[in-house]
């Protein structure tokens, strides 16, 4: 994987425009490789390129667009002859009670993070496919892990995520392609300010738990432990690594929820292990 993921690669990276997308293309432009940075709107991200116009370009990119993801991928193959790293960042939050969700929110949110991912994937993975190799890297949260109230069909659209890459994974990975996941906790980047998107709908009834949680996470933004610079290089050093992770959690406090999340899972399954077991046919030693 080292070899792919080497100072002559070719990146392809989505929403470019702030947060860990813009890191991811700093990251890369310092070691040398060649960046594809993408955005809605390429000016935004003509910074990236200023200067490195030999091994940068900035290209627009809405990933719901599928006219848009052929010609980006046409383009970027046509300029650097390949994409090695494939990294889907494009995603925004999206906050409410599950009642109290906007069916065009919820719809326009699986639109982005999810089916947006999935039409990149299968844009790139021909070129992949036929070298043998290349990485697919797709940005998840631990909210792909653990749901939390005022969040919950941001969490889907995680969780989507995550089942789609574990499956993409055992098919890919005999073909040298390699997937990894992503998942952030809490970090500095617009995801809790100014992309935050919330239902206008709000119900009293759930004031202590997602309306809580809507109020506290836009007052949170802009202090939050992680920092999307060094999540950057704590994903290239594992890419980099001799055996890379399929799952990489970032920060300490995502760490921390990802831990308590699956130990609390782990000793639910174990307290209903025997009601579990009851759901099979009897084994023929039992019936005996």
């Amino acid at each position: 994987m080292s070899n792919t993921v080497n100072d002559s690669a070719v990146w392809m990276i989505t929403g470019c425009s702030s947060g860990f997308g813009r890191e991811f293309a700093r990251a890369a432009l310092r070691r040398g490789c060649c960046v594809l940075a993408t955005a809605r709107d390429p000016h935004k991200i003509a910074d990236l390129v200023a200067g490195n116009e030999a091994k940068a370009k900035a290209l627009a990119l809405d990933v719901t667009n599928a006219d848009q993801i052929r010609r980006a991928v046409a383009e970027a193959e046509g300029a650097f002859g390949r994409i090695d790293v494939l990294v889907n960042n494009a995603g925004y939050g999206y906050m409410a009670a599950v009642e109290e969700g906007e069916e065009s929110g919820v719809r326009a949110q699986f639109e982005t993070n999810f089916f947006g991912l999935a039409a990149m994937i299968r844009a790139v993975l021909p070129g992949m496919r036929a070298r043998r190799c290349g990485v697919i890297v797709n940005i998840s949260s631990v909210g792909g892990l653990r749901g939390l109230a005022g969040s919950g069909y941001y969490a889907a659209t995680k969780f989507a995520v995550e089942g789609l890459s574990e499956a993409l994974a055992q098919e890919v990975e005999p073909l040298g392609i390699h997937v990894m996941l992503v998942e952030p906790g809490p970090f500095r980047t617009d995801w809790g300010g100014r992309s935050l998107q919330q239902s206008p709908k709000v119900i009293a009834d759930y004031e202590e738990t997602a309306g809580k949680r809507r109020r506290q996470v836009p007052l949170y933004s802009g202090s939050q432990p992680g920092d999307p610079a060094r999540a950057a290089e704590a994903v290239i050093k594992a890419l980099q690594s001799a055996a890379p992770p399929h799952h990489l959690v970032l920060g300490r406090q995502g760490l921390e929820v990802v831990r308590n999340q699956l130990t609390s899972m782990l000793q639910e399954f174990d307290a209903w292990q025997e009601t579990s077991l009851s759901a099979d046919y009897p084994s023929n030693a039992e019936v005996g």
